[in-house]
Parts: structure tokens; C-alpha cells; sequence
């Protein structure tokens, strides 16, 4: 059950051209990418944009992050899109959530430098994204915990994390729907979850909410995650500063001319 529905591509690229400034890239990402989105989901639309030249060169610093949302043509979109130099520094940290934006196969606006930007950030990987996925998860069982009665997706969300970091430690590789993660995973009350999900509203809760279930296979997960952390034999340190210092140069020396298709 991968969930996923189709992407409006006409009106999602409204935005691309909208937009202030260039885009190296701009995919989907929240529940659609994660395979569950409800019928009233909203899009998230996350990308990366270059400030031209002369704003980086003087002393202001520019839009280092451009952020609309609303109700367009009858869709609500969120969009959320990082000046290439943020967002490469966020590559270089710990943070699996922009490598998932990068990979993302929900792609509204691409270029040959998002291409070249796949390549590089397979060499931003180390064995402690595990700790992105770790704190996401912790973050979002206690949102879950919070909430009464309780909803699906904060104990979707809990789940997708975990099982996106143990794949990522074993595999190297970034998989970020939750459907496919399950193919491997194959546990049942996830479809079960994930067919609530996406037949009910946004903020579909649970009818019958089996706490001490749920929390045991949480702790089970956590504990595979950091099995699999100590287990890994990913680089502790990313390797791609170099590539993308010149990558970004070369995005700042030819924003002017810069077009995404």
C-alpha cells in the first residue's frame, strides 16, 4: 500500500513561477511523500532557491527562507524553500528531513543541478541521521500521547521515522513512504492505520486506541533503530563540503540566467 495520489502539476507549478527567485528544485513532501494523505490533506512544496549574486555579496543577508501558504485554485499548499547556502549547510548536519526533499519522487520543478545535487547528497549520509529519526519519533509520540482522544497521523508519523532510519542504516538509502518501507517491514496494523488515514480527514482519530500496543511497538522499533545504529557501517562524517562549496558557487555565478524546468 504505497498511498500515494496524484500530484496537481499545473497548479503546483503556478508556484515554481511565482516564485522570487530560481529554483534549483521543488518536490513534495508531508503526507503525500510519506503515503498517507488524507482526501483534505494539504501540499507541502519544499525546494531550494538562489539569492542572486549582488544580494550575497553585500552586507544584507537576503531571503535566506521564503514560506507562503493558503488556499490557491481550491488546494492548500505550504511551501517552504531554503537559499541554496542554508540548505546545504542543513545537508551537512545531521538532518535527514532535507535529504528526504532532495530524493523525493514527487518532483513538481527539477534542473540538471538537482541531478547533480542526488549525487552529492548520497555522500552526506553518516550513521547519526539515526538521531534525526530518533528525536522526530520521540517528538511525535508525544504529540500523539498529547492529544485526546488520540489521531492517526502523529502515530503514523512515529512509525514512518523509525522505519525510514532502520532502512537508512542498513541500506544507505533514503525511503521516506511508508507503504513501501512496510513491504520489508510487513507489519499489519500499519495498513490498518494507513487505510484510516487515507479513507478519513486530516485529523482522523482513533476509534479504539490500543495504547499499550501501540507504545510497545514503539519502544520495539526504537530499540531496532538503535541496534541497527550501532550495527551501521555508514561513515560518521559527511564527505561532500567541497562539492557543495563548488556547486554553489557555480549556482550564485549563473543565477542570472538560471531556469528550472
Amino acid at each position: 500500500m504505497t498511498g500515494r495520489m496524484p500530484i496537481p502539476q499545473d497548479q503546483m507549478m503556478k508556484h515554481v513561477r511565482m516564485h522570487p527567485f530560481p529554483l534549483v528544485f521543488a518536490t513534495i513532501s508531508g503526507a503525500h511523500l510519506y503515503g498517507f494523505p488524507s482526501p483534505d490533506s494539504d501540499f507541502d512544496l519544499r525546494g531550494v532557491h538562489v539569492l542572486p549574486l549582488p544580494t550575497v555579496l553585500g552586507l544584507g543577508v537576503g531571503r535566506e527562507t521564503v514560506e507562503k501558504e493558503g488556499v490557491y485554485d481550491g488546494l492548500e499548499i505550504d511551501l517552504v524553500t531554503h537559499d541554496a547556502a542554508k540548505f546545504f549547510k542543513l545537508m551537512l548536519r545531521r538532518n535527514g528531513y532535507v535529504l528526504e526533499q532532495i530524493f523525493s519522487p514527487l518532483v513538481v520543478s527539477t534542473t540538471p543541478e538537482h541531478e547533480e545535487l542526488k549525487a552529492i547528497a548520497a555522500d552526506c549520509i553518516t550513521r547519526h541521521h539515526s538521531h534525526h529519526y530518533l528525536g522526530f519519533a520521540a517528538t511525535q509520540w508525544r504529540l500523539f500521547h498529547k492529544d485526546s482522544p488520540q489521531r492517526v497521523k502523529p502515530l503514523l508519523y512515529v512509525f514512518r521515522v523509525l522505519l525510514t532510519g532502520i532502512h537508512l542504516m542498513r541500506t544507505g538509502r533514503i525511503e521516506a513512504n511508508l507503504g513501501t518501507l512496510n513491504d520489508d517491514a510487513k507489519l499489519s496494523y500499519l495498513d490498518d492505520l494507513m487505510r484510516q488515514k487515507l479513507q478519513g480527514p486530516e485529523k482522523a482519530t482513533l476509534a479504539l486506541a490500543d495504547l499499550e500496543f501501540y507504545e510497545s511497538e514503539y519502544q520495539r522499533l526504537t530499540g531496532e533503530l538503535e541496534t541497527e545504529y550501532e550495527r551501521s557501517r555508514l561513515p560518521e562524517l559527511p564527505t561532500a563540503r567541497d562539492a557543495l562549496s563548488d556547486l554553489l558557487v557555480r549556482l550564485r555565478m549563473n543565477s542570472h540566467v538560471f531556469a528550472p524546468e
